[in-house]
């Protein structure tokens, strides 16, 4: 399916779900198209950071932040993601995306993500994300204040805390 269609079709389901807390766990219940395959004939590696891009929009849909975010001309951007791939998701495969935001600094959001199919883990990772304004990055404090949420984060998982380090190291 082409993604800018996966893409507004994912958008228009999201605003027919329950609303979430930011925090809140979502699963999305996806299939393997033929078009998201590589040479191998399972899921591109690739592909499965564009789902995760599909998972974001989903939840901040849901959390009320996409309708503050186009009111103030923000834009969500991603800053990095870590994958570990375990098995392969073949064709037509249903599995199940599940995406939460772990906690936050004054920049970054940082989520969890697994793909799973038949009660396996397929892949599972972190990304973290910022939101972007005419001014640059719009701090968590800004953000979570426009939604009239609590700007202290949840403590950071130790996964989190380890990635920002070799993050780090690997900008260094």
């Amino acid at each position: 399916m082409n993604l800018y269609l996966r893409l507004l079709w994912t958008w228009l389901r999201a605003r027919a779900k329950l609303a979430i807390e930011m925090g809140d766990t979502i699963e999305l219940q996806l299939r393997v198209w033929p078009s998201d395959l590589d040479v191998n004939g399972h899921m591109n590696n690739g592909r499965y950071m564009t789902i995760t891009d599909l998972a974001l929009i989903e939840y901040f849909t849901r959390a009320g932040f996409l309708p503050v975010a186009l009111r103030k001309g923000w834009r969500p951007m991603l800053g990095g993601s870590m994958i570990s791939f375990r098995r392969g998701l073949k064709p037509f495969k249903v599995y199940t995306l599940k995406f939460s935001m772990q906690c936050w600094d004054e920049r970054w959001n940082y989520f969890c993500f697994e793909f799973e199919h038949a009660g396996q883990k397929m892949a599972s990772g972190l990304t973290k994300g910022a939101v972007v304004g005419s001014n640059g990055i719009v701090s968590s404090v800004e953000t979570r204040g426009a939604m009239g949420m609590d700007t202290a984060s949840p403590a950071f998982p130790p996964t989190v805390t380890a990635w920002i380090e070799a993050d780090r190291l690997i900008r260094a």
